[in-house]
């Protein structure tokens, strides 16, 4: 019971503390879960579902990192253009993955 009461007051604070980006975090943690229902049952709306996920939370991401143009905000610059780069890999891979959708059909 400890362990679940760790996590419930971890969850809640994680979403008090920054909630743009417990919402992203959550948005792919659900992207996750659909793309490996998708996976396992070959069904598209469980694909297209997590692909929106994906691209909804990525560009949550680049907006969030283009708005905080401040360096105390990030204060390691690496670290701010590392995850740029991983959320415009997530977009593209996204977008290709609907393209080959429409393009399947």
């Amino acid at each position: 019971m400890r362990l679940w009461n760790f996590w419930v007051n971890t969850l809640i604070l994680s979403s008090q503390y920054n909630p743009p980006r417990f919402i992203e975090l959550l948005m792919l943690t659900l992207a996750i879960a659909m793309l490996i229902i998708a996976t396992l049952v070959p069904d598209e709306p469980y694909l297209v579902l997590g692909l929106s996920f994906v691209v909804g939370s990525s560009m949550s991401i680049l907006v969030r990192e283009a708005i905080s143009t401040t360096d105390h905000a990030h204060p390691a610059s690496h670290q701010r253009r590392i995850t740029q780069f991983t959320a415009l890999l997530l977009l593209g891979i996204s977008i290709y993955g609907f393209a080959d959708l429409v393009r399947s059909r």
